[in-house]
């Protein structure tokens, strides 16, 4: 199972300074948190992409391009891409350039993100998010898996003879998430697909993350990539752990108190007993996220928000410490010992990609990208499958 940490980008003022790290600084100590993540044998890092004050992370394939030099092992990813507002044409070329740098140390997870500005900032309607979501998608998968595409749909303008370059790294696309926290349409997305489905869950009860991973299981198996247990899944977490409880819950307490994302609003225990985030001793944490696998089966990723709300770096590498020491060996035990030796232990790698594509003869070029084994269809004409989630959910 792989275990590793995200940033959400934000410049937040530290309470108990007041002082506040401009642009540079921030983006400049993401870099030192994702080597020391990998230093401190983390799996994975992943960045968010946002384009708006209070977040820096505009630019997420710079920016894990550069770690790709710095780092020796930890996957790199992100937290999410925007599949709505980017052009999948520059995506395709921009991951796979990314891949081919990184030697194929790296995936992507596809999302709408959560900020409703941003859609006519790139040109794009709110209103059509989920229906931008699935074509650019489509299109995605077309460009990194056919030599040379012809296409046309509704939102760009049409491609002729078009081949994105360079070409995905020995032919295999990215692996690629879908993160979503309230759409079931990208549950079924990603299930359409047999991609793997994240739930960030960080704001959340688990009886809603339970009910959404419920669904992109049983519309994976649905499809035929596997049997429902057999389907990749992933969840976002918060903790922040010191040696007691008291301890942790002292100092952090301020931080989450002034957090853009969550501060002024319900109290610390209130957030705590009704979402992931755990603030405790390393035990608490241990406890807390070995149960996760109760309520939505066993699952291969999960990444933890660790350095928000204003947190000074020297703190935020002393939890990276105590998550790789204390926390992620136990918590790494306890989903091994009981995973059914036919459920996957962690996404699919690069190698193992290359492998299954070989072993199905699989070739760039009269492949077309996301077919449904039973009805032909690719996902951008699937239209009642949006339906038919949206339905699912009571939308």
């Amino acid at each position: 199972m792989q275990f590793g940490i995200f940033t959400v980008s934000d410049v937040t003022t530290d309470p108990r300074t007041g002082r506040t790290p401009d642009d540079t600084e921030r983006v400049r100590s993401i870099l030192t948190i994702a080597e020391h993540a990998d230093q401190a044998g983390l799996d994975v890092f992943a960045t968010g992409e946002h384009h708006n004050p209070p977040f820096v992370a505009s630019s997420p394939t710079t920016m894990l391009g550069y770690l790709a030099a710095r780092t020796k092992n930890i996957v790199l990813s992100t937290a999410t891409t925007l599949i709505t507002t980017n052009d999948p044409v520059k995506i395709a070329e921009d991951y796979a350039m990314l891949q081919v740098i990184s030697g194929g140390r790296m995936d992507l997870m596809m999302g709408r993100g959560n900020t409703g500005p941003v859609y006519p900032w790139f040109g794009k309607d709110i209103r059509q998010g989920i229906n931008l979501a699935i074509e650019n998608y489509a299109l995605l998968r077309r460009l990194w898996e056919e030599e040379v595409v012809d296409w046309q749909g509704k939102f760009r303008t049409p491609l002729q003879g078009f081949t994105a370059t360079p070409r995905p790294l020995d032919g295999v696309a990215p692996f690629v998430w879908h993160g979503s926290i309230r759409s079931p349409e990208i549950a079924e997305q990603a299930a359409y697909y047999g991609d793997g489905f994240f739930h960030n869950n960080i704001f959340w009860p688990m009886s809603h993350t339970k009910r959404m991973v419920q669904y992109y299981r049983e519309r994976f198996e649905h499809y035929g990539h596997g049997r429902a247990d057999q389907a990749i899944v992933g969840l976002g977490g918060q903790f922040f752990a010191r040696k007691s409880s008291q301890q942790a819950k002292a100092e952090f307490r301020p931080y989450f108190d002034n957090a853009p994302v969550y501060g002024h609003g319900p109290s610390m225990e209130d957030f705590t007993a009704e979402t992931p985030l755990t603030v405790g001793s390393p035990q608490e944490v241990i406890d807390r996220y070995a149960a996760m696998k109760d309520a939505v089966g066993h699952y291969q990723r999960q990444l933890f928000l660790i350095d928000h709300a204003g947190l000074p770096l020297k703190t935020v590498l002393e939890q990276i410490d105590i998550l790789a020491e204390d926390i992620v060996p136990a918590l790494r035990k306890e989903n091994e010992a009981t995973r059914p030796a036919d459920v996957p232990s962690g996404p699919p790698t690069h190698a193992e990609r290359v492998v299954k594509a070989r072993q199905a003869g699989a070739t760039a070029g009269g492949h077309v990208a996301g077919d449904d084994r039973w009805t032909g269809k690719t996902a951008e004409d699937d239209t009642e499958a949006a339906d038919r989630a949206g339905a699912a959910f009571g939308l």
